[in-house]
């Protein structure tokens, strides 16, 4: 005898009731945002694209103008600016979509063989809603192609950077960084650098700045990155490895345009001394345990400036309790709401207040100290910062 099985429910009495549905919906459209957090992000990037348009305004508005005058030349320029934008074919499917939106509603009539009387409607502005609507989608498409590709970038830039800290006798060490775009201009490496014998082995620490951001930026950082490497196996002291690193970037700076800041130095681990080059950077703080402060400052200009300048070293030996801090000037150079700086007395302050930390942990109250500073204000400039602790052997 077959077994009775009771009747399915129709499809419709499965489907979650419509609240669950709308609020799955919601979660789908915000990524579980809230609704702070998406003003947050709002403000964040009307400021970004604000930014963007108005640099071509500011540099087209002459002085001397009238009040009215000035505001319908800013007008002017930052439709403009706006339009620039857009592929030509783009611009004047614009155009047509602002015209027809700013046309009422119109139409013509006409009388049939019948003697009937027709009239037929065109809706101008729904036309112009859906010129701009198709605008939209293609621009979307663009960005969607150009965030895959700047995501592909930043997966191999990110390969390019050092991951878990290395284990190296007598210090300990913790680093980030942060992209002010998708892919950075920053750049820094902790790597060792083996000797003619054991007793001459290194250890490389880098940290750089490219002039720009975003991709132009990325691509000399990696460029930076593949001739220290490269340069590195050479058996040569640092001062000629600096200069042979600025010899290689003067041939790809488009005449000093593009050039690079950095810090570079060896870690001499039995004797704990740094020997170091500082290229144009934010001088590093070195922080005594008795809390005297100094700063790295030997070097020389930036690498792709000249191409026969010549790099000074100095060496500075390391005590159990020194901090040696390495940074870029977006740490410092962060701003706030009220465009103030961060500026190196409030690292000085995180610093003081976290030197019986490890650097991770410090490292970790810093960047908390500097969200808290700059809030939704938009950050212009990549961060990037590295610490080194001193300890007991």
């Amino acid at each position: 005898m077959a077994a009775a099985y009771p009747p399915s429910e129709p499809a419709s009495s499965q489907r979650p009731p419509l609240g669950v549905r709308l609020r799955a919906f919601w979660r789908r459209v915000t990524e579980g945002l809230e609704l702070t957090q998406l003003w947050s992000q709002f403000e964040t990037e009307a400021r970004s694209s604000y930014r963007l348009y108005s640099r071509d305004v500011a540099a087209k508005t002459p002085e001397g103008l009238t009040r009215r005058g000035h505001r319908l030349h800013v007008v002017k320029e930052f439709f403009w600016a706006v339009l620039e934008k857009l592929s030509p074919a783009r611009r004047v499917l614009l155009l047509v979509a602002l015209v027809l939106l700013v046309f009422p509603s119109g139409g013509f009539s006409y009388h049939d063989s019948g003697n009937d009387f027709h009239v037929i409607e065109f809706d101008f502005q729904f036309f112009g809603g859906l010129l701009l609507f198709l605008l939209l989608m293609l621009e979307i498409g663009d960005r969607v192609v150009m965030k895959r590709d700047l995501q592909i970038a930043r997966e191999i830039q990110t390969w390019l950077l050092p991951g878990v800290p290395p284990q190296i006798p007598g210090i300990s060490l913790a680093y980030t960084t942060r992209p002010a775009n998708t892919v950075a201009g920053d750049y820094y490496d902790v790597f060792p650098r083996p000797g003619k014998t054991s007793e001459d082995n290194r250890v490389i620490f880098a940290v750089a700045d490219v002039a720009g951001k975003s991709i132009p930026a990325a691509m000399l950082m990696a460029t930076f990155q593949a001739s220290l490497k490269t340069l590195s196996t050479a058996q040569v002291a640092l001062p000629e490895l600096v200069a042979n690193m600025n010899k290689y970037a003067c041939s790809n700076s488009q005449g000093g345009l593009r050039f690079t800041t950095a810090f570079l130095a060896e870690y001499d681990a039995t004797r704990r001394v740094f020997n170091y080059i500082n290229a144009g950077h934010n001088n590093p703080i070195l922080r005594r345990s008795n809390g005297l402060i100094e700063r790295l400052d030997v070097g020389g200009l930036p690498v792709g400036i000249q191409a026969e300048a010549k790099y000074e070293s100095a060496s500075v030996a390391l005590a159990p309790g020194d901090w040696l801090i390495i940074f870029t000037d977006g740490l410092v150079e962060a701003v706030n709401a009220h465009d103030e700086e961060f500026d190196e007395p409030r690292l000085l302050s995180t610093l003081e207040a976290g030197v019986s930390t490890t650097p991770q942990e410090l490292l970790n109250r810093l960047m908390a100290n500097l969200d808290l500073f700059v809030g939704s204000t938009p950050q212009h400039d990549d961060v990037t910062c590295l610490l080194v602790k001193a300890e007991n052997s």
